[in-house]
């Protein structure tokens, strides 16, 4: 057998020498940002506030948080810190409204990023000799190249196909026969699909570890992908932002929720209302101010995603609880608070149905309508009278349990639009 990677000491590092370590470099950054980047020095200016107020860890919430708007309002260019020739490369985000997210990267920022993706391929179970399948979009996403070079320098053999071409792509893994991939969750789905397609079963392929990313999905969602392909699912954690895939790992021998690479990042959790730093331990929105990166540092960065601090298990560093939901994603349906995970681990529990699902807002009159589009399992064949009686006991679920009136429909297979890449969960109409 393929011997594991080893660690690397700061893996195992004692929580003080990291804190030490923490907060040297948190120095470094926001004396960087202060000097370099005009949008920070005016932000702390502002706030009445100057890098060397940073006495402790804890100085940190005295700073001024950074908002996705502030990357926007300041497109494309005006974040960086440092001069355009010592920028190496440049991401986006999609941009679904208004003008994307550009962030850069220095050499050494590439650098430091492909190392720790490498640390979170390790974290995942990768060996030696392990070739690794790349289904992340290639390009201005961040996904693609981030797993593509972490793979690399991780010495692993990079299969890099990008997203799309399903058929192809599921071609290639059984002809290939590659030991990882690295992909959404919700495309893994339709790979399955298509590998169902041509009548191969998915548990017997090559494949041993899926390190998932991208988009929010459930433990449920974790356990029906490793019965159905027999691999071991984590999850990989990052946003452009702050560098890319690789802020945060989960490690297969725990699967407990992403470790966070606090050596590079150090992670907040706020009250999303007030903004007021919550103990660990306390559920709330997920902050994180970058300690080694030149080109965008980015201080105190709100990333809507909604989850919890915990201490490390696997590593010492500490663990957030795996990200089921943002509060952007956040619906508000007759005044109830619903997150499109919440319906997907309803949906998980009907053996009937796919887990493929699209939830659509409408208005009847003054009200809001929720239709949530799902699918027939193919593998369970059932007849009518059985589909019936699921879409009844999911409707009754959702009713229950999230507290809103759903109606559900069911499509033909494949009557829902598979995803390339993130899945498009909601399609919100209630403006249209």
């Amino acid at each position: 057998m393929n011997a594991e990677l080893p660690l690397e000491p700061i893996e195992t590092a004692s929580r003080d020498e990291l804190a030490a370590l923490q907060l040297e470099r948190l120095k470094w950054t926001l004396k960087h940002a202060y000097d370099n980047s005009v949008v920070y020095r005016r932000k702390f200016d502002e706030a009445g506030v100057h890098p060397e107020d940073l006495k402790t860890l804890a100085d940190l919430s005295r700073f001024p948080f950074t908002t996705k708007s502030d990357l926007r309002d300041n497109y494309p260019f005006g974040m960086f810190a440092v001069p355009q020739e010592k920028i190496s490369r440049i991401h986006a985000s999609s941009g679904t409204t208004g003008k994307p997210t550009v962030v850069g990267y220095t050499a050494r920022d590439i650098d430091t990023w492909a190392n720790l993706v490498a640390r979170s391929i390790r974290a995942a179970g990768a060996r030696r000799g392990d070739k690794v399948h790349i289904s992340y979009g290639y390009g201005l996403f961040t996904g693609g190249l981030g797993a593509h070079y972490g793979a690399e320098r991780a010495g692993l053999t990079v299969i890099p196909f990008g997203g799309g071409q399903t058929e192809k792509q599921v071609q290639l893994i059984q002809d290939f026969r590659p030991d990882i991939i690295m992909v959404t969750p919700s495309y893994m789905l339709s790979l399955a699909d298509e590998l169902e397609r041509q009548g191969v079963n998915p548990s017997s392929c090559s494949l041993r570890i899926g390190i998932f990313g991208a988009e929010p999905w459930t433990n449920d969602m974790r356990r029906a992908i490793e019965e159905r392909m027999g691999i071991d699912a984590v999850d990989i954690y990052g946003l452009s932002e702050v560098i890319g895939p690789g802020v945060a790992s989960e490690c297969a021998e725990t699967k407990d929720g992403p470790t966070i690479w606090e050596d590079h990042f150090y992670p907040e959790i706020i009250d999303p209302t007030t903004g007021e730093v919550l103990p660990d331990g306390e559920f709330g929105e997920l902050v994180f101010t970058s300690l080694t990166k030149e080109a965008l540092p980015i201080i105190r960065y709100r990333t809507r995603d909604l989850t919890r601090l915990l201490p490390g298990t696997a590593r010492t560093m500490r663990r957030m609880e795996k990200i089921t939901g943002r509060s952007d994603d956040m619906m508000i349906i007759r005044g109830v608070n619903v997150f499109p995970t919440q319906i997907e681990e309803l949906l998980l529990k009907q053996p009937s149905l796919a887990p493929h699902y699209q939830i659509e807002l409408t208005k009847e009159g003054p009200l809001d309508v929720m239709t949530l589009n799902v699918e027939p399992c193919p593998e369970t064949q059932a007849d009518e009278a059985t589909l019936a009686t699921a879409k009844a006991a999911l409707a009754y679920d959702i009713k229950t349990l999230v507290g809103v009136t759903a109606v559900v429909r069911v499509l033909p297979v494949n009557g829902i639009e598979r995803s390339v890449g993130k899945a498009r969960r909601v399609v919100d109409k209630r403006s249209v």
